[in-house]
Order: C-alpha cells, then sequence, then structure tokens
C-alpha cells in the first residue's frame, strides 16, 4: 500500500471508523447497484418555446400519464385521468379551477390524495429509499414516508386513512398535493439533457432558463443559439449586436427589456435619425400584447441600423481572426458601394437596399462615431444584467460542448468531418492540429475562457471571439456550415446565393459504421449507445426518419420552435431512455396552460421504440454504477485494513454500536 492509498483511507476511516460501518455501507451500495436505472429524458431547440417546454418538461413527454395508467388503471375514466394528470402538471392553476366548480371539496381532497399516493408510490418503486426521502420537502417527509410505505392490512389501512383526514382538516391538502405532484415529476425523470439553442425566435428563453437553474439534475449541450447569449453576456460586441438583432426580427423584446433590463430607447432614437426606407429589414413577427407599438417602420430601421452594425463587426472580428480562415466573410468590403453591387462567386448581384449612410466606403467595417456610442452602451447593459449573467453562468456550469452519459453521447450539431468522412483538422496552434474530441475538448476550454477568463486579458479576447466563431464560423461543430447567409437573405433577391452548405458530417449520419466510428472515438461502447443530436429540424411531413445509422444516431430536433413547425409537419421529438429501452416520441402542438387547466388538454403525442433492450438496464451498468462500484472496492479494502491491522478501529465506536 502507497502512502497515498494509506491517507485516502484514513481519511475514508473517519467517517466509517467500524468495520461494522463499511460493511454496512457496502451492503446499502451494493443493493442500489441491483435497481433499475432511472428516467433520462432528452429535449432540444426548444428556442424560447417557454409554454410548450414546461408542459413537456412536466408531462415527461407522456411518462406521467403512463405512471396514472399504471397506478390506477381503469379504475379511473379518461377524463378522470386527463384531469388528475392536469393536477400534477399545474396543481396551483388546478386547485383553483377545482375549488370554482367543486361543491364538496373535502371529499375531493380525500379521493385526490389516496390517487395521488397511489401515483407516488408508483414513480417511486424503482428507487431507493434514501433517494426518495432527500427527495421529500422537509417539513413533510416523515408524513409523505409514511404515506408512501403504509397499506397492505387492515390497521395500516385505517392509519393511512387517519393521516389522510388529518392533513384535509388542518388545511395542508393543497400544500400537500403540490408536493406529492413535484415528487411525481422528480420522480418520474431522473436527469433531464437539453441537447442544445435554449434561445432566439420563440418569446422567453430567460423563463426556460429560471426553470432548468431549479431543475434536481439537468445538463445543456450548447447550440449555436446558447454560445451566441454567452458571448453576448460576456461582453463580445459582435455576439450583442447579434443577439439584439435576432431579438428585434423575432419579437424578443420583452425578453430583452422587461426581462433582461436592455435598454432598447438609443438604438430607436439612433436608427430614426440615420435610416429612412428600411422595408427590406422588416422583422418576421411584430409584438401581439397589448401596449406595445406595433409601428413596422420603427421596428424595420432598428433591424436596419443593427443589422449593419453586425456586418461591420463580423468584417473586423474575421480579419482580427485570422486562422478562422473566414476573410471572405466580410461581406462589407466585397460590395462595390458605387455600383450598389456585391460580387458573389463572379457574379455582380444588386443590392436590394443601397442606403447606407453610416458606411465609409473606403473603409467599410468602421463604425460611425454614434454606432461606437451604441455598441458600448448596448455591452455595458449585457454585462450588467444580473439576470443574463446568472443565466450565463448557469450555462456555463451545467452546461458543455458535448457529453457522455451513460453510455450515450450528446452533442448539438457535428463532429467536423471531411468529404471522405475523415475527422476534419483544426490549427489551435503552431503545427498543432486537433480533430474529433480532441477538437472538442480545446473548443469547450476556449469557450469557458471567453466567459471566465479575466477581464481585458488576451485570454478573455480569444474566448469571446471564439464564442462567435462557434456561433457561425465555418464548419463550427455546434454550426456545422460553410458560412451563415444573414447578409444574403437580407440584402440579395437571388435565393441561389442564401444557400448555407452543410458539413459532410450530415452526408455520412445514415451509415452506422460512420456513426459507431464517432461513438467508439469518445469512448460510448455499450450496446445501446446512441449519438443524440439537435440542431437540423427533421422533414417528418416528408417521410425523413429522426433515427439515421439505423438507429445509431437520434436527432430530436422536430420544430419545437413554431417558425420550424410549417417545416416538420409536427412540434417536436423528445426522447426518454429508462432501464426498458429508448423511445422517442413525436408532439403535436400545444395549446396552451390554460386550455391543459381548464379542459385537460394534454400535448399529443406518438411514441416509438429506438431501442427496446433484451435485458434491463441498472445503475451497475451506467456511470453512477461505476462510481458506486469504485466506492465499494475503497470500501472492501478499508475492511482489509481494519482486519490486518493497518488502520485501528475505533473502539469508542464500535462499543457504542
Amino acid at each position: 500500500m502507497t502512502e497515498r492509498e494509506l491517507k485516502l483511507l484514513q481519511q475514508m476511516a473517519r467517517e466509517y471508523p467500524t468495520v461494522q460501518a463499511a460493511s454496512a455501507e457496502i451492503i446499502n451500495l451494493t443493493a442500489i447497484l441491483n435497481l433499475p436505472k432511472g428516467t433520462e429524458h432528452f429535449m432540444s431547440d426548444i428556442h424560447g418555446e417557454h409554454e410548450a417546454f414546461l408542459h413537456i418538461l412536466n408531462n415527461g413527454s407522456g411518462a406521467v400519464a403512463e405512471k396514472i395508467q399504471s397506478a390506477l388503471g381503469d379504475s379511473l375514466t379518461l377524463s378522470e385521468r386527463r384531469s388528475l394528470a392536469a393536477l400534477i402538471y399545474y396543481p396551483k392553476e388546478k386547485l383553483r379551477e377545482v375549488k370554482r366548480a367543486e361543491t364538496d371539496m373535502e371529499d375531493w381532497y380525500r379521493v385526490t390524495l389516496k390517487r395521488l399516493i397511489s401515483v407516488c408510490r408508483q414513480c417511486t418503486t424503482k428507487y431507493s429509499r434514501s433517494k426518495v426521502r432527500k427527495a421529500l420537502p422537509r417539513e413533510y417527509a416523515y408524513i409523505m414516508e409514511e404515506m408512501l410505505n403504509t397499506g397492505g392490512t387492515p390497521n395500516k389501512e385505517r392509519y393511512y386513512d387517519h393521516i389522510i383526514r388529518a392533513i384535509v382538516d388542518t388545511g395542508s391538502a393543497d400544500t400537500m398535493i403540490e408536493e406529492m405532484a413535484t415528487l411525481i415529476k422528480r420522480m418520474t425523470v431522473d436527469e433531464l439533457h437539453i441537447v442544445g439553442d435554449i434561445f432566439d425566435r420563440g418569446p422567453h428563453a430567460d423563463v426556460i432558463l429560471d426553470h432548468l437553474m431549479t431543475h434536481h439534475h439537468v445538463d445543456v449541450q450548447w447550440g449555436n443559439h446558447d454560445v451566441l447569449w454567452m458571448g453576448a453576456a460576456a461582453g463580445s460586441p459582435v455576439c450583442v449586436a447579434t443577439a439584439v438583432k435576432n431579438c428585434v426580427q423575432y419579437d424578443n423584446l420583452d425578453m430583452l427589456e422587461n426581462s433582461y433590463g436592455i435598454n432598447l430607447l438609443p438604438l430607436a432614437v439612433f436608427s430614426t435619425e440615420r435610416y429612412g426606407d428600411a422595408r427590406v429589414f422588416a422583422p418576421r413577427k411584430l409584438p401581439e400584447e397589448p401596449f406595445k407599438p406595433r409601428d413596422t417602420e420603427l421596428y424595420s430601421r432598428m433591424h436596419k441600423a443593427i443589422s449593419v452594425i453586425m456586418y461591420k463587426l463580423e468584417g473586423q472580428l474575421v480579419h482580427r481572426r485570422r486562422e478562422y480562415g473566414m476573410e471572405d466573410r466580410d461581406m462589407m468590403s466585397r460590395v462595390n458601394w458605387g455600383a450598389g453591387t456585391i460580387n458573389i462567386d463572379g457574379t455582380d448581384y444588386p443590392l436590394r437596399d443601397t442606403d447606407f449612410p453610416t458606411v465609409y466606403p473606403n473603409d467599410p467595417t468602421k463604425l460611425s462615431e454614434e454606432e461606437a456610442a451604441l455598441m458600448e452602451q448596448l455591452c455595458a447593459a449585457f454585462m450588467h444584467s444580473e439576470k443574463l449573467q446568472a443565466h450565463a453562468r448557469f450555462l456555463c456550469s451545467a452546461g458543455s460542448l458535448y457529453l457522455k452519459r451513460n453510455g450515450n453521447l450528446l452533442f448539438h450539431g457535428c463532429v467536423p468531418c471531411n468529404r471522405d468522412g475523415s475527422f476534419m483538422e483544426f490549427e489551435v496552434g503552431k503545427a498543432v492540429t486537433l480533430s474529433g474530441k480532441a477538437y472538442f475538448d480545446y473548443a469547450d476550454r476556449l469557450a469557458r475562457q471567453g466567459l471566465l477568463a479575466p477581464e481585458g486579458s488576451e485570454e478573455r479576447e480569444e474566448g469571446r471571439d471564439y464564442l462567435w466563431y462557434l456561433w457561425c464560423g465555418r464548419n463550427s461543430p455546434v454550426f456545422g456550415r460553410d458560412h451563415i447567409a444573414t447578409f444574403e437573405r437580407a440584402l440579395i433577391e437571388d435565393k441561389a446565393t442564401w444557400k448555407e452548405p452543410k458539413n459532410h458530417y450530415y452526408s455520412y449520419t445514415d451509415e452506422e459504421e460512420f456513426c459507431r466510428k464517432i461513438l467508439h472515438s469518445f469512448g460510448c461502447d455499450k450496446p445501446w449507445s446512441r449519438i443524440v443530436n439537435g440542431h437540423v429540424p427533421v422533414k417528418a411531413k416528408e417521410g425523413e426518419s429522426p433515427l439515421k445509422g439505423h438507429g445509431r444516431l437520434v436527432v430530436i430536433d422536430g420544430g419545437f420552435c413554431r417558425a420550424y413547425q410549417s417545416q416538420t409537419g409536427i412540434a417536436g421529438y423528445t426522447m426518454f431512455f429508462n432501464s426498458l429501452g429508448m423511445r422517442l416520441a413525436a408532439h403535436e402542438p400545444f395549446t396552451s396552460i390554460e386550455d391543459a387547466v381548464k379542459n385537460g388538454r394534454d400535448i399529443t403525442s406518438h411514441t416509438f421504440n429506438v431501442d427496446e433492450l433484451s435485458h434491463r438496464v441498472m445503475v451497475a451498468d451506467i456511470d453512477t454504477g461505476e462510481e458506486i462500484q469504485s466506492r465499494i472496492d475503497d470500501l472492501m479494502k478499508l475492511l482489509e485494513a481494519f482486519r490486518d491491522g493497518i488502520i485501528k478501529v475505533d473502539q469508542a465506536k464500535a462499543k457504542q454500536r
């Protein structure tokens, strides 16, 4: 035994000072290894659609309804099951609705509490009592544990009925219902994976992040829209300009102004003073809320003003970071300002708008004094927004560029590849190139550097610029395209120029051997191992399957965002992985929380198997099991050290036992 091993065992002996204590823990841990694994829930490309996200989070992609069916079977009508499900999803809102309609609340409470207890029991059966106990609210832990473990004999049933009566008589029923609903949802889904793109397009990414920050076990694999906002929170001018532009274009100003406290009045004033006709930059969507201006001309001018600033800042960045190999994306320097045209691949295209009073033809990427002052104000606002900074820190701590979890590999975009399917190499220093997993690890570190390195340092500047590269850079692993055609879509009529060629990765995803190569290179070699992707919406209405490479790759971007649903034909895919296998759920559009509460209207979901396993997956088979087994091995060494006299048993504590 080395000196280091001895010190580690001595530290462990403080926690387990006797043979009996160490033995008991080994027995407990061994028992846990032989429980079924918990359910993992996978979601991606939420894009600010907070109501649909919250509903699917609450219903576990239909898993909660399945628990109700398993626990109560046909003892309830379909209407009663839907009503109970709505209560679990939205307990506060449903209780208000019930109190308006119900005449005998005491009887309703007794019946409902018994039903919820049955569902709670169904949800907790595959977990250890210790894990369930930790999930219980402190004030009601004893009562809830008694109810979960009571029943089966006449004496216990009487005891159980008196507990429920006491809950109702003391006025605690509402609180108990809310706590049980929380427990059911928590026990139904053990882990939540968000495979990228929380931000942009939909109205309230901030609401989604607020909920994720309170979740008991969540991780995020960054999408390109997420790293954009991380860059904006870090104070990158080009990321700030792009984030503001996206908000103006998709009417996310409520989130920007009211949630994050970003004052857009200076942008509105500047755009009104400097720009006239800006119809080409008409936003995709105007506000629907009352008491909000619906002035198309104002929004168009704001969109144009911030777009021009963004084009300039992009041009500056690609020349500052020549290692990105993107100087051709300095679109402002490619314009013939006298003729009002731009040359792309040898063809001159007329610009749809030639009124650019802030552009200096001899130095087209230079900001005017007013533009520079505006960006200084906006960057300061982003960096001083407490809520945005909290969200960015959460994305940094709970997020990563990729995740290996329980044999599966999760990432948002792609593993950049060459035409022949080999992993693309990226220069990251003098005579240093990286590809595949090594490049992902490098990119992950550099992205964090943009947020965490000291302000004003070279490392911070490099990381901030790299966050922009991840957002839209050539063959970025979370973008996966040659370029983003924002300029072309806004200013060139010919749609042939709007194309954004995908990385060659996407031409190989239907090949099982290619998918297995990626899984193996990241160390994912379980029989059930899958790549879980988002980013590129699956066109289900055209017959495209979310399963690629004979099921080795699953794309779960199915149009969660309303902006994509006309392309996909559905309202998103989600996936769950439990001890019996993997299933994919295809969802129909969500109506509203009010409809769900009042009418029991759930999201209609159609599920199908991705992989039905021949053997049930136990805790011993997953990452947690490896950690537990390592702990058991250490405890066995401690037992051996006790018995050999290398470490002395604490006799005082041994006598107490």
